[in-house]
């Protein structure tokens, strides 16, 4: 059995949980530059666990200048071998209420500003994203979210918009059109870079409002998003205590596959591989270059 490290990516109320052992925050240095901020590592009933607040602590970087790359290396490097990514959200859809959660199985980015690969010039790989999250994972959370009592949803997809403005009205109703069932800002690329680097991913989207084309859209006052903010942070804490028991007996291997991403993903041969860009990848992607 492959020891589980779980990394809990997300807002600073997600790691504020009572009964974490040894917490200690440290710096990860990474190739791609600073990641949001320090990870916390601890540990919750013999389970080891990472915690890395996506906007940094005090929420001080928006989505389009987040590190992603950073971000997820330093994740690796960290050992974390499966990742939990708790993101707010807007529903695009009636009977997905604020504070439902969601567990996310699909995304449609549409993200445009930010770099989206560790892999290129001098390395090329692509990797298969059809099922972009590890349904090992999701089937945790959903038995997790049931034991809890906790409104959700197994299974959705989630839009993945630039930001950091929110939609407009015609957008709204054409990502609708398109069956799309949420809507944040953070998740792309970070669940493409995660099967990169060969980590199990998964995503708990917590829906706060409804985005733009719901008629009550415009009467949502701030008190009440952050209400709902505040019950999701509380919810989401409660899920991360009963996730991770359930994670500690881990495989050797994902089933999913998400663990073995690279084994067929690197195309460029191997007298051909610029030397700078393979250091990078040193955590990332060693399993294979060292072969």
């Amino acid at each position: 059995m492959k020891e589980t490290v779980l990394g809990i990516i997300g807002g600073s109320g997600v790691y504020d949980i009572p009964g974490l052992v040894n917490p200690q925050w440290r710096h990860i240095d990474t190739p791609w530059g600073e990641p949001s901020d320090e990870l916390l590592f601890a540990e919750l009933d013999g389970q080891k666990l990472v915690f890395l607040p996506r906007h940094g602590r005090g929420h001080r970087i928006p989505p389009s200048e987040l590190n992603y790359q950073a971000n997820i290396d330093a994740m690796k490097r960290a050992g974390v071998t499966d990742i939990l990514s708790v993101s707010a959200v807007g529903s695009l859809r009636e009977d997905l209420p604020p504070g439902t959660f969601v567990v996310v199985d699909q995304f449609i980015d549409r993200s445009f500003a930010r770099v989206k690969s560790f892999f290129g010039t001098g390395c090329v790989a692509h990797v298969g994203l059809g099922h972009p999250v590890c349904g090992r994972l999701g089937d945790c959370a959903q038995e997790a979210l049931r034991e809890l009592g906790i409104p959700h949803q197994r299974g959705g997809t989630y839009v993945v918009m630039e930001g950091p403005q929110f939609s407009t009205l015609a957008e709204s109703i054409l990502y609708r059109s398109w069956g799309a069932h949420v809507i944040g800002m953070t998740n792309m690329p970070e669940a493409k870079l995660a099967r990169e680097a060969e980590i199990c991913y998964a995503t708990i989207a917590m829906v706060t409002d409804y985005d733009c084309w719901h008629p009550d859209h415009d009467h949502v006052t701030v008190d009440a998003i952050v209400k709902v903010l505040l019950e999701n942070a509380d919810k989401a804490r409660e899920l991360v205590r009963h996730v991770a028991p359930k994670l500690k007996d881990r495989p050797s291997a994902c089933p999913k596959g998400c663990d073995h991403a690279l084994d067929f993903a690197l195309i460029t041969a191997q007298d051909k591989r610029d030397p700078a860009l393979l250091a990078k990848l040193d955590a990332v992607a060693g399993r294979v270059l060292g072969k």
